[in-house]
């Protein structure tokens, strides 16, 4: 457990899930590179570090804005941070940014009705938006690594979560912050995401040959279309 926790280390830069987003970028950075600079990017729930990694911190080419729940450091020059909600973002006016931008988010928010208002946020804010999630049907859960584990019971996750760590979440003794822990991850389906997102394309990202996660798009008018070989 411990190594595939490793694996899965999002701030560790040689870890499998950094590559895995590192590639994922790449797509990303394909979508874009055509668009006028600079590149106005609202990020939900993202860090710091994340475009750090990247080489995008302190580059005239973008003005990125972090929404998260949490108040982060500003510590670049055209990076900025902000506290928000990502089910209501009342303070940003329709398609007010090129690109909204979201990384492993959406399957945070508990319910399908939550993840269906930070829906409607994106497509209203963003001229165009890139959300990736991972994929409902996929047999490893990301966040608590136990194979088949969002296909058990609510019941039985919470009486395990309760004895033992889970990939990054438990031991957790109490049964109602257990219980919390187990439903704020919301693992999503592509016909789920297509009923949210109608207006987007939606790209299967791989691994040995199953969707890991999936990735929506919506592009800005006149942008080119490169990526219908990763549906």
């Amino acid at each position: 457990m411990l190594n595939l926790r490793r694996l899965a280390d999002g701030d560790k830069p040689g870890s499998f899930s950094n590559r895995m987003r590192d590639k994922r970028f790449r797509l990303f950075e394909e979508l874009v590179q055509d668009l006028p600079r600079p590149l106005k990017i609202l990020d939900i729930g993202g860090k710091n570090g994340f475009w750090e990694h990247r080489g995008w911190a302190d580059k005239d080419f973008a003005e990125i804005l972090i929404v998260n729940l949490v108040a982060q450091e500003q510590v670049h020059s055209n990076i900025k941070v902000h506290v928000g909600d990502a089910t209501n973002l009342r303070e940003f006016d329709d398609r007010s940014f090129d690109v909204v931008f979201s990384n492993s988010v959406i399957e945070h928010l508990f319910t399908l009705e939550n993840q269906a208002a930070m829906a409607r946020e994106i497509r209203r804010i963003g001229k165009a938006h890139w959300v990736q999630t991972p994929n409902f049907w996929f047999p490893v859960e990301p966040h608590f690594h136990v194979p088949g584990w969002h296909w058990l019971p609510e019941g039985l996750r919470v009486a395990i979560v309760r004895r033992r760590r889970c990939g990054w979440r438990g031991p957790c003794p109490d049964p109602a912050d257990a219980r919390k822990l187990v439903k704020e991850v919301r693992l999503m389906s592509r016909r789920e995401l297509a009923r949210l997102f109608p207006d987007s394309e939606i790209c299967a990202e791989r691994f040995c040959g199953l969707v890991k996660s999936w990735i929506v798009i919506r592009r800005l008018r006149g942008e080119r279309h490169t990526t219908s070989s990763h549906r």
